[in-house]
């Protein structure tokens, strides 16, 4: 049977059309692409790593390090980091108010010794120094004071404004690693006196 022009047309139209829809929805033929690389993990963290997070984001240096007067003002410094209130600033009685004012807690320049009707707290020295720092305190010590507010975990109250109630609500693996930290930075001997109560006198351990 002869076909027409036009059926001739209209069969080589159709063929062509499903030749070109034959591979639709299906598999390309070659190889597949190669998934992206994963992004390199990020470096663990040490404990000492995070300690050092843990006390910049805490402040500690606000009153744990001592300031020296720069012509923009008062700065830190870091000789003398974390190594408390000096031993050179002699501090011996709680800020007398005077008559109708109205301000009752005082601070001296290094933020370091503060005088309130608690009578006087100083920052500690929270360097490793065995005499004069936290070198002859163990991890539990630096927890439970954190815990309980006592000076060694169990010794005399420790006194505002250290905001312990808040740094011992942090998790105690937190805790250790503020401690690991503090264990690692240079050794600075600096004689913290013991607070002052309201009266002047010493506050001595239990």
């Amino acid at each position: 049977m002869r076909l027409s022009p036009y059926r001739v047309a209209v069969t080589s139209a159709g063929l062509l059309l499903a030749a070109a829809f034959s591979g639709c929805g299906q598999p390309p033929s070659g190889p597949p692409e190669p998934a992206p690389a994963a992004a390199p993990a990020a470096p663990a963290e040490s404990q000492v790593e995070r300690g050092h997070r843990l006390i910049i984001g805490g402040g500690c240096h606000d009153c744990h390090t001592p300031k020296m007067m720069t012509p923009k003002g008062p700065d830190f410094d870091m000789t003398r980091m974390l190594s408390g209130h000096p031993e050179s600033d002699k501090i011996t009685e709680p800020y007398k108010q005077k008559p109708g004012e109205k301000w009752t807690t005082h601070v001296n320049d290094h933020l370091s010794a503060w005088s309130g009707a608690w009578g006087v707290s100083f920052a500690a020295n929270l360097t490793p120094d065995m005499n004069t720092g936290l070198g002859i305190w163990t991890e539990d010590m630096f927890v439970q004071a954190l815990k309980t507010g006592k000076h060694m975990g169990k010794s005399r109250q420790i006194l505002p404004p250290m905001p312990w109630n808040w740094y011992g609500q942090l998790p105690d693996d937190s805790l250790k690693a503020m401690f690991a930290y503090l264990r690692s930075i240079p050794a600075i001997s600096n004689r913290v006196p013991v607070p002052l109560g309201p009266d002047g006198k010493p506050i001595e351990a239990p």
